[in-house]
């Protein structure tokens, strides 16, 4: 938001002076404050636990990293007890709208009973730098990573997984919590035991809703987002949607609508074909189809709600499931897909690190100005020299992940870019200028 308390611009020539200062509307909005000498501070959460973090937590090493923050390791000094602490820099909150989404992202969780498959807020802390929030610590891995490791994966395995995240779309519906992001990096164990629970852990991206309201952003991520949020009219259904398209993947290791490009992916959602004939389908029970279908209607009117789900008879009798393996393709598809999601994470991070906010909102110019040949793509000799250009010394082994991360193309496209770093672009904004 830069500073949402800077003094407003001086009145247009012509205009009579006033020596009324304006009220900066973020002021009243945002919960700033007085700060000595007539400056101001940013004040984000409405009733944090503490400002100073430390007295209370040792925070330790990274754990993770996203658009606006680092999560680390924090320990209790009081009693040791070892939690998740999501540090937001405030100056990655460059507008009121990304001050509003760490304080709703603060309420939704505070609002949230406590459910063992959902990660549970302790505390937030806030000080002059950065917002603290200081969470459960899950510590058994990704959703994917427990199910290739194991040496049996089944349709049974897969039932349980489903159930456990439908749970918890229906806990928050039932609170009037729509989560908008779901899909299986947001899904992990609470610890290495093999009765761990899974927890789901991120809601950033989530909103409160009225039964009948109906919301436009566009928002998620493309694999799991509904056919009604690229038309920028949709409600709770899309949950089902994405819980469907997990459950797809679990079954088959593979997304069901994938292209090499976002318009692919997004004319893919338009269309909702689903393929049931690649193995291992053909050994897949009706039942479990039955539901991906139901799940994945492009209507959201017809789609099943969290509650139908849990009432389908694939569910009702997840633990007599078929039992048999559904191959050590599928394993290998999870694993591949898994692979994936950790190397764009590593370039993501990569790209925190070298480029400025300014520097990542300009990315589309800096995209154009690299590929030299006009061809929508660049190689890593483009990406280096480009890099160079914009004046940043980039070791050749950040460059390089930059490209493993896409090195199923090869190539770099404006595609990962817009993706990655989470630009407040519509992600599918060519559906409103040329889309099916």
């Amino acid at each position: 938001m830069g500073n949402c308390c800077v003094t407003p611009a001086a009145a247009k020539q012509g205009k009579k002076k006033t020596n009324k200062k304006k009220q900066n509307p973020f002021s009243i909005d945002y919960g700033t404050h007085h700060q000595g000498n007539g400056g101001h501070k940013l004040c984000v959460l409405k009733e944090p636990t503490g400002r100073e973090i430390e007295e209370r937590y040792e925070l330790g090493r990274e754990l993770g990293r996203g658009e606006f923050g680092i999560t680390y390791l924090c320990t209790d000094r009081e009693n040791g007890d070892a939690f998740a602490c999501k540090s937001i820099s405030k100056k990655k909150l460059r507008t009121a709208v990304d001050i509003e989404d760490v304080r709703r992202e603060v309420d939704i969780m505070r609002h949230l009973p406590k459910h063992q498959n959902i990660v549970c807020l302790k505390d937030t802390y806030e000080d002059d730098t950065a917002v603290h929030l200081v969470m459960e610590l899950c510590e058994g891995g990704e959703l994917f990573d427990r199910i290739v490791a194991r040496g049996h994966y089944t349709e049974r395995a897969a039932a349980a997984v489903t159930k456990t995240i439908v749970e918890v779309v229906q806990m928050c519906h039932k609170h009037g919590v729509m989560h908008r992001d779901l899909k299986p990096e947001n899904f992990l164990f609470a610890n290495k035991k093999e009765t761990a629970p899974l927890k789901a852990i991120d809601f950033g991206l989530s909103v409160f809703f009225k039964p009948g309201e109906k919301f436009s952003e566009i928002v998620g991520s493309p694999y799991y987002m509904a056919p009604e949020v690229l038309k920028r009219n949709y409600g709770p259904e899309v949950d089902v949607w994405s819980a469907g398209v997990i459950l797809y993947i679990l079954l088959c290791g593979v997304p069901p609508f994938w292209a090499e490009t976002e318009q692919g992916v997004a004319q893919a959602i338009i269309r909702s074909v689903l393929d049931f004939r690649r193995d291992p389908w053909p050994k897949v029970s009706e039942n479990a189809k039955d539901l991906v279908r139901k799940m994945l209607d492009p209507d959201p009117k017809r789609r099943l709600t969290a509650q139908q789900v849990l009432e389908h008879p694939w569910l009702q009798n997840a633990k007599k499931a078929p039992n048999v393996s559904l191959g050590e393709t599928v394993k290998a598809r999870l694993k591949q897909f898994s692979v994936m999601n950790k190397l764009k994470k590593r370039a993501l991070k990569v790209i925190a690190q070298h480029l400025s906010v300014e520097e990542v909102a300009g990315i589309k110019e800096g995209f154009h100005m690299m590929d030299i040949g006009n061809r929508g793509k660049i190689n890593i000799d483009e990406l280096r020299v480009g890099l160079h250009k914009l004046g940043h010394q980039i070791p050749d082994t950040d460059v390089q992940i930059l490209m493993d991360a896409v090195s199923h193309t090869l190539h770099l496209d404006l595609a990962f870019f817009r993706e990655k770093v989470r630009l407040k672009i519509s992600f599918f904004r060519w559906y409103e200028i040329g889309g099916p």
